[in-house]
């Protein structure tokens, strides 16, 4: 354990511990936003530590310095976007911290490295208590926040984690998973990713059943990364609000990962919120397009030149030379805050940065310090202190107690069986 506190050296302990009532309304953007971030620190829906943790350090982490990981940086990765320094910079109160897995493994094998991300997650968490507590529950956020501690929770990124078994599931909640994302790049058995090509028509039975067990366990249905039908699907099945944790605006950025004002329309009613995320390919259009023209030139390339990939790599270079990746900006990423407020509201809005899970994010927004110019573009554009409290936190706190809410007016219900897999 540290000697002292990070999160209150850095920003005192006061700042956290401030009443989520509103201070007296400030005159500047940049005021605006610092008093509503003091008030309201960030609840992040989207961090990918653990998985930097899988990948750089294969889960060693007893010397792994959490404190200031910018000297992180190798020959071939980026430095990592996260460390408490930086989290307490950029104002951050509450995360959920990604325990991703890849879609490559077969179903046992995904359990087993979720259990390790989990475990991995805990870990990290508890090495830096006087700075982290792990939370379970809305409460616990709340107490995290006033204690002047970074609330962290676990969010599972693909329905491939449970290996199609409900009982899983449970185990999953059971050990500290507070949402599942349905699916992440690959179909899985019983749900078509946004980025797959379709197999179910959406959801299926299980699928279904899957959503409805997240309900009755108080899990959160997280539906980024799935297609369009299964976002209607879940809407269709779900007790409980739903969120998006990172994903932005179909009608500004048409990639498949973004959500369709068909699907946004209805978030009000059933009270879920989007997590507007900072991967560049999703923000820009102009940036979407180059990634496209880009494939499209690789495989070109590697048909004229087969068998011969230092020829590919130095076409392909020069390609770069003359294509660079154009710009996004925190600009674009109000934008699609914009469109969500017109579409669906205000209090359809969260954050979701999806920090260390992409290479780079927009200029300004290039770590986890980038959260008070966002905000204070949002102020610039008139949103009021009110408005970007509920975005910061108040949003993912309504949609955290009203899962709780469904859960306990379930709790009776037993749990939903589905058929054992049989090993052979």
């Amino acid at each position: 354990m540290k000697p002292h506190s990070v999160l209150r050296g850095v920003l005192g302990a006061a700042v956290f511990c401030a009443a989520f009532d509103s201070p007296t309304a400030a005159q500047t953007p940049e005021e605006v936003a610092e008093a509503a971030l003091t008030a309201a620190p960030v609840w992040d829906g989207h961090n990918d530590v653990p998985w930097q943790l899988r990948v750089r350090y294969q889960n060693a982490i007893d010397d792994f310095d959490f404190v200031d990981t910018t000297d992180t940086g190798t020959d071939d990765r980026n430095p990592m976007h996260t460390d408490l320094l930086r989290l307490a910079k950029g104002k951050v109160g509450a995360q959920f911290w990604s325990v991703y897995v890849s879609t490559s493994l077969s179903d046992p094998q995904a359990v087993l490295a979720t259990l390790e991300q989990i475990d991995v997650a805990r870990r990290l968490i508890d090495q830096n208590s006087e700075d982290l507590a792990f939370a379970l529950t809305a409460d616990d956020v709340d107490r995290a926040r006033k204690s002047g501690k970074i609330a962290s929770m676990l969010g599972m990124e693909g329905g491939h984690s449970i290996g199609s078994s409900l009982a899983v599931l449970r185990q999953m909640y059971d050990l500290g998973a507070r949402y599942m994302t349905l699916t992440h790049s690959r179909n899985t058995t019983w749900a078509d990713s946004a980025t797959d090509t379709p197999e179910h028509n959406g959801l299926t039975d299980l699928g279904r059943n899957v959503v409805r067990e997240m309900n009755r366990l108080g899990m959160l249905v997280d539906l980024s990364h799935v297609s369009e039908k299964v976002m209607h699907d879940a809407l269709d099945t779900t007790a409980a609000p739903v969120i998006f944790s990172h994903s932005s605006a179909r009608a500004i950025n048409g990639h498949a990962r973004n959500v369709p004002d068909s699907v946004l329309t209805r978030l009000p009613d059933n009270g879920g919120i989007i997590m507007v995320t900072f991967v560049p390919g999703f923000l820009s259009e102009p940036a979407r397009q180059w990634n496209a023209n880009r494939r499209a030139e690789q495989a070109r390339l590697e048909a004229l030149w087969q068998g011969q990939p230092d020829a590919v790599t130095k076409r392909m270079a020069a390609w770069d030379e003359a294509n660079p990746l154009p710009q996004s900006s925190i600009a674009e990423t109000a934008d699609h805050i914009d469109h969500v407020r017109k579409v669906a509201g205000v209090g359809s809005i969260g954050i979701g940065g999806d920090y260390d899970g992409i290479p780079f994010a927009p200029p300004g927004l290039e770590d986890v310090t980038g959260y008070p110019a966002l905000f204070a573009e949002l102020a610039r554009r008139g949103y009021t202190q009110d408005e970007l409290e509920a975005i910061s936190f108040g949003n993912m706190m309504r949609v955290m107690r009203a899962a709780e809410a469904i859960k306990e007016a379930q709790s009776d219900m037993a749990p939903i069986e589905n058929p054992a897999q049989i090993f052979d």
